[in-house]
C-alpha cells in the first residue's frame, strides 16, 4: 500500500511540475504557499523584487482589481474569476509588438485558502482581436450595405486606380481621386480615432489586412459611416501596392455604453484601467508625432498608502482611492485620460498641453486630493501624493514619457513628498 501512495504522490508531483499552466496556492492575504515551476516562470518577470512572497503584491501594478475581487466574493468556496485577463505589456497598437497578456483563474476552497491558475494567452488575444475585425466585416454583409467601392493604392497609400462604384459613392470624380492620398475621404473626429495611413499600411504588411471603421465624406462634405478593408495585393514586377474596398453602412446606434466601460474602466475608482490608458497613450502619442503636438504626462502615487491600509484596513484604502479619484476627474478636461495603473499609481494623460501647463494641472491635482475629506470607520482621512510631470512634442514613444515622469515621481517622493516635480525637457523629448 505504501508503495502504491508513493507512486501515486510521484505522479501527481511529475504532474504538478510538468503542467504547460501556472499553479499558484494563495492564501486568504495573498501570501504564496506553493508554485509550479511555470507559475515561477511566469510571474518573476513581472515581480518588482526578486522575492516572489505575495500573489496579490505583485499583481498590484497590472491588475488591482484581483484583491478587490476575492473581498467581494462572499461565498464559502467556488470560482472568483475564470480567465480573467491581464495586460502586462499592452503592445503598441499600430506597430507590429504584440500585447503581453495572461489569463488568471482564482477559485475559493475555503476562508484562508485560494488556488490560481496563470497562462500566457499573448498569442491567442492576438488571433480573437484580427478574428473580431473579420467577423465584423462579414457581419457587415447583413446590414443596410447603400454601396461598395473598390480601389487600389501604391505602397506610399496614393491612389492609383478606382471603380466605377468609387465615384458613385463618394462622388469624386476620377481626375480628383487618383494620385490623391486615400485619407482624402476621412473626416477628422474627436469621437472617433483611427490610426493613420502609414500605421494602417504597417499593420497590413504584417497581417495581410486590416480593417477599421470611420467618418468619411462625399464630395459635397457630407459625411457618412465608411468601413475601409485594406489588404495585400501581389508584386507586379517589383511594385507593392494594396487593395481597398470601401462599404458605406447605417451605423449601428444601439447604446454600447456599458460595455465599453466594462472593458475600459477600473471597477474600484472609475479612472480608465491600465490596458484602455495604453490604447489611448499609443494614439496620442502617434498624433504628437504626427502633428508636433505637445504632449504632458502626470505620473503620482499616493504618499505612504500601505500605512494607510495596515492602519484602517484594505476597504478603508479602497475608500480613499475612489473619493480621491472622483474628486480628481471632476477638475480634468473631457480630452484628458485619467487612469488607475497599479495599486495606488494613477496617470492623467493631457493632449495639446506643454510641460509649465502640466504642471499646473498637477499643481491643482496636489491640492484637490489633500483637501479631499475621506470618511473612514468614524473619522476622517486625509491623503497626499507626490506628482512628476513629462512632455514631449512629437519625440519618443509613450515608454519614454512614461520613464521621464516617472523619474521626476520618483525625484518627488525623494525631495519630501506631497509636492510636483517637473521633468527636464531633454528627458521628455528622449
Amino acid at each position: 500500500m505504501s508503495t502504491d501512495l508513493q507512486g501515486e504522490h510521484e505522479q501527481l508531483l511529475r504532474f504538478v511540475y510538468t503542467c504547460p499552466v501556472g499553479l499558484v496556492e494563495v492564501a486568504a492575504n495573498g501570501t504564496i504557499g506553493m508554485m509550479n515551476p511555470f507559475a515561477l516562470q511566469l510571474l518573476l518577470p513581472i515581480a518588482r523584487s526578486s522575492l516572489i512572497e505575495n500573489f496579490f503584491t505583485i499583481m498590484e501594478a497590472y491588475a488591482p482589481e484581483l484583491r478587490n475581487l476575492v473581498d467581494l466574493f462572499t461565498a464559502h468556496h467556488g470560482a472568483v474569476c475564470e480567465n480573467h485577463r491581464i495586460f502586462i505589456r499592452p503592445g503598441a497598437q499600430h506597430g507590429a509588438e504584440e500585447a503581453k497578456v495572461l489569463a488568471c483563474t482564482l477559485v475559493k476552497f475555503d476562508s484562508q485558502h485560494l488556488m490560481a491558475t496563470i497562462s500566457d494567452v499573448s498569442r491567442q488575444v492576438a488571433q480573437e482581436r484580427r478574428l473580431k475585425q473579420a467577423e465584423s466585416w462579414f457581419a457587415s454583409l447583413l446590414d443596410d450595405v447603400n454601396d461598395f467601392a473598390v480601389l487600389s493604392i501604391d505602397e506610399k497609400g496614393r491612389i492609383d486606380a478606382v471603380n466605377r462604384s468609387v465615384l458613385r459613392q463618394t462622388g469624386f470624380n476620377e481626375s480628383q481621386t487618383i494620385g490623391r492620398s486615400l485619407e482624402m475621404f476621412d473626416v477628422p473626429s474627436s469621437e472617433v480615432s483611427t490610426p493613420s495611413l502609414p500605421e494602417q499600411i504597417a499593420l497590413v504588411r504584417r497581417d495581410g489586412w486590416h480593417l477599421n471603421e470611420g467618418w468619411h465624406k462625399h464630395s459635397n462634405g457630407t459625411p457618412y459611416w465608411c468601413q475601409t478593408l485594406i489588404a495585400m495585393r501581389d508584386e507586379d514586377e517589383g511594385s507593392t501596392g494594396y487593395t481597398v474596398v470601401l462599404r458605406e453602412v447605417t451605423r449601428q446606434t444601439f447604446d454600447v455604453s456599458k460595455l465599453k466601460q466594462l472593458l475600459t474602466t477600473d471597477q474600484l475608482t472609475g479612472a480608465c484601467n491600465r490596458s484602455h490608458f495604453y490604447e489611448v497613450g499609443e494614439r496620442e502619442c502617434s498624433l504628437s508625432r504626427r502633428y508636433g503636438q505637445s504632449l504632458a504626462l502626470i505620473a503620482f502615487d499616493v504618499d505612504h498608502f500601505k500605512l494607510v491600509n495596515d492602519t484602517y484596513g484594505h476597504n478603508s484604502g479602497d475608500e480613499a482611492l475612489r473619493s480621491f479619484s472622483q474628486a480628481c476627474m471632476s477638475i480634468l478636461r473631457p480630452s484628458d485620460t485619467f487612469a488607475r495603473v497599479g495599486g495606488e499609481e494613477f496617470v492623467v494623460l493631457l493632449p495639446s498641453t506643454d510641460l509649465e501647463s502640466a504642471g499646473e494641472v498637477a499643481e491643482r491635482l496636489r491640492v484637490t486630493i489633500a483637501s479631499t475629506a475621506i470618511e473612514v470607520t468614524g473619522s476622517v482621512l486625509h491623503v497626499t501624493a507626490s506628482l512628476g510631470c513629462a512632455s514631449t512634442k512629437g519625440k519618443g514613444t509613450l515608454t519614454d514619457l512614461m520613464a521621464a515622469a516617472d523619474k521626476a515621481l520618483y525625484a518627488a517622493k525623494q525631495s519630501g513628498r506631497d509636492r510636483v516635480i517637473l521633468s527636464s525637457p531633454a528627458l521628455a523629448d528622449a
